[in-house]
């Protein structure tokens, strides 16, 4: 994060998202400025609050896209979440709150994995001494106790024969010479009763913590498996590093992590928006949903299963189309919460001509790579290229505008037939033409009817 300046992560965006600077450019400050604000004198530290943003644009133009790339890119915790999936409090539905529990739930099982991964290797050498153990018990060999010799064993003084033993076995575990041989072993299994909750608020938690309740009270119980030892080995690595990894470390780095470096990213901003003089009904239930998001984006600590949570510090990044409302319909003190606004805009035909070739994951790529598994060449003509993108731009004019996600659907159905037939192809190498594209195409795409199905 201390090596990515402003510059560098709007580099590092455009590899996977075409356009859109304006936005690039606000996601990338508002993301330095997390990092200056850890710099900053401890007093006037907590005082600097994030500049909450709202993208603004149409579907398919790159707003969700910009979000998750830039948390991938910062490694911080990142969730996002629909706004139309909350209720306010008194209806049916999930409260505002559940989706910090979901950032930090997320961010704790993520943590979790790395310290899993870090104690790998010394779960591993404790999970052989077990296996160790179970093909060579430590006490004596039971022959010389089915002779009565076990106590004349325990004061030997020659005690090299076992361990020489258990030496050579370790060598043959560690080469995995053993692993076909079959061992019995003892797996732990919780039952915990199932039982249906009904609540307004606060459903999941109360769900979460019934479950734990139960689990605490009824005890494990194990059963024996015939596995073999490789399988075996796996299943007691995995035991003996969760045992190794300190779980109130790992809730108190991920509670710090969220509260100081999350993003949660709120899509479909503008369905909870009420449009000035529109129909009244739902929209009282919006409106409950804005005041009950307000104090979570203003800053305030909500109860987990971890603990308590402060999200003054989480950077929200808001997003919807806003057709039929507009940011000044959400109620003036969300939209204070706000304070940063960036507009989105329409994916021309040169947009999609760069989309479709010069991401990273850019789409021709994706398909040529699929089609590679089954050993055939696939090449794309520029001017097949420039016929894709001009269907695009033309069929979002004549249908509804969904932008880059356009392409998908034009991509699926021009090369619907050859991915459906590539196994058996005797030609490996396929090259698409303009009058490929045109054939395929035109059709569907001068019947409005048809092409509003299939496009």
């Amino acid at each position: 994060m201390e090596n990515l300046k402003p510059k560098d992560i709007v580099f590092e965006l455009d590899k996977y998202i075409v356009g859109q600077d304006k936005a690039k450019k606000s996601v990338a400050i508002a993301l330095r400025n997390r990092w200056r604000r850890h710099r900053v004198a401890e007093e006037l530290k907590d005082e600097i609050a994030p500049k909450n943003i709202i993208m603004i644009g149409p579907t398919g133009v790159g707003k969700t896209e910009i979000a998750r790339r830039l948390a991938k890119l910062a490694d911080v915790p990142f969730l996002k979440v629909e706004a139309t999936k909350f209720t306010e409090v008194g209806y049916v539905g999930r409260d505002v709150e559940s989706m910090v529990r979901d950032l930090l739930e997320m961010t704790v099982n993520q943590v979790r994995d790395k310290e899993t991964e870090e104690v790998q290797e010394k779960a591993r050498e404790v999970a052989t001494e077990r296996m160790l153990d179970t093909l060579l018990p430590r006490r004596s060999d039971p022959f010389a106790e089915s002779e009565g010799e076990h106590t004349l064993e325990v004061v030997k003084s020659d005690a090299s024969a076992p361990s020489s033993t258990r030496e050579k076995l370790r060598q043959m575990l560690k080469q995995g010479k053993l692993d076909e041989r079959y061992v019995d072993l003892e797996v732990s299994e919780r039952s915990t009763p199932v039982m249906e909750i009904f609540s307004n608020a606060g459903m999941e938690e109360v769900g979460i913590n019934l479950k734990d309740m139960f689990q605490n009270i009824f005890p494990k119980s194990t059963k024996k498996r015939k596995v073999k030892v490789s399988e075996a080995m796996e299943i007691l690595t995995a035991e003996e590093a969760a045992r190794l990894v300190d779980m109130d470390k790992v809730v108190r780095r991920a509670i710090s992590s969220v509260e100081q470096s999350g993003i949660i990213f709120l899509d479909e901003l503008d369905k909870i928006a009420a449009a000035q003089g529109g129909s009244h009904g739902p929209d009282v239930s919006r409106e409950g949903v804005q005041r009950d998001l307000l104090p979570i984006v203003e800053g305030s600590t909500v109860s987990t299963k971890y603990g308590m949570l402060k999200t003054d510090h989480i950077l929200f990044i808001g997003s919807g189309a806003f057709h039929s409302a507009k940011p000044s319909d959400l109620i003036p003190e969300l939209q204070g919460r706000f304070p940063i606004r960036v507009e989105l805009s329409s994916l021309s035909e040169g947009d999609f001509v760069r989309i479709l070739t010069e991401p990273k994951n850019a789409l021709l790529l994706q398909y040529q790579e699929l089609l590679a598994t089954e050993g055939i060449t696939l090449t794309f003509d520029t001017e097949a290229v420039k016929e894709i993108a001009k269907i695009a731009r033309e069929v979002n004019e004549q249908t509804e505008d969904i932008g880059a996600r356009r392409l998908s659907t034009i991509m699926e159905c021009l090369l619907e037939d050859i991915l459906y037939d590539a196994p058996d192809l005797p030609e490996k190498v396929i090259a698409i033409t303009a009058n490929y594209v045109r054939e395929k195409l035109d059709v569907i795409k001068k019947d409005q009817d048809l092409s509003r199905f299939i496009l």
